[in-house]
């Protein structure tokens, strides 16, 4: 059974004799490091290089956590934190909020999640880098995971390349949907009419959202949401697409009746962690406006 601890910033592994040993101690760790932790080779090299892997007895240790910069100006404002360990960061975006600043950083005051995200690290006495590994709209509440070292970066975004990363949403939509799920899988382009709106279109990228109905309130339905890829705009796309936009949605079609924002909400991220591979499932409660709109809409 392999132990780990953490030493400030190394993580000190206990691989067992056969994984040290050898007439080359370097290569039975490395090789030992790429087939059974399944460390990536980029990271491999990369400590290698920077003298970031030392073997002591029967220990290794790897300099998985060196002090970095966040990256990015701190601006304080409460931050939900939903999971937290050494290697990853689950933060509870609210609607209206971006995930990161557009282009530069932003000298107008807006405070974004990985602004608030850096003012957490700061406040907490981490010198970590802010990385998200996903994204969700400004209007999208829902949550957002971070890569809190090198490690966790590459195997994370291994993970999102390969769709081994699971988001679970819920949308409150306009109409009764009389199916029970359904496959959406309709190519997502650019609308040239309109820069900021998406379309369904025969040349646009590949998009696949799977779509389940919970429940079929007053003329509206509370769907549960999977994606399979991640296009912009894709569930608002797909949805407006089948005649169902969703509640607030007035770029696609919906409109402002209980909601002053798409009623989309990211309720559930699933992803083996990136260091001892269990499965975590991470839930975000439904925001106050999605319950108040839920609730007229089965009480109508």
């Amino acid at each position: 059974m392999i132990t780990s601890k953490r030493r400030g910033e190394w993580l000190e592994l206990t691989p067992g004799k056969k994984a040290l040993s050898g007439e080359n101690r370097n290569e039975s760790a490395e090789a030992w490091l790429l087939n059974e932790l399944g460390m990536p080779h980029k990271l491999l090299h990369e400590l290698k290089h920077n003298q970031g892997i030392k073997i002591a007895g029967d220990r290794l240790r790897l300099a998985l956590f060196p002090s970095v910069s966040l990256g990015i100006t701190p601006r304080y404002i409460e931050l939900d934190v939903l999971y937290e360990d050494d290697f990853c960061l689950v933060a509870n975006k609210p609607a209206g909020m971006p995930v990161h600043p557009d282009g530069n950083e932003r000298s107008d005051g807006i405070i974004t999640l990985d602004h608030a995200v850096a003012a957490y690290y700061e406040s907490q006495g981490q010198d970590v880098a802010v990385r998200h590994i996903h994204r969700l709209d400004v209007d999208t509440s829902g949550p957002v995971l971070y890569a809190k070292n090198r490690y966790a970066e590459l195997k994370l975004n291994g993970m999102m390349e390969h769709k081994a990363i699971e988001r679970d949403y819920v949308a409150i939509v306009h109409g009764v949907i009389t199916q029970n799920e359904e496959v959406l899988q309709y190519p997502i382009g650019k609308d040239r009419h309109h820069k900021q709106r998406r379309r369904v279109s025969p040349t646009g990228q590949h998009a696949v959202t799977r779509m389940e109905v919970s429940e079929r309130l007053d003329d509206a339905t509370l769907v549960r949401l999977q994606l399979e890829t991640g296009r912009t705009h894709q569930i608002r796309v797909h949805l407006s697409h089948i005649g169902h936009p969703l509640f607030g949605d007035t770029l696609y079609g919906g409109l402002r009746e209980g909601i002053r924002r798409q009623a989309l909400h990211g309720e559930m991220l699933t992803f083996a962690h990136p260091f001892t591979g269990d499965q975590l499932k991470v839930s975000s409660p439904w925001p106050e406006d999605i319950v108040e709109l839920y609730e007229v809409r089965k009480n109508r």
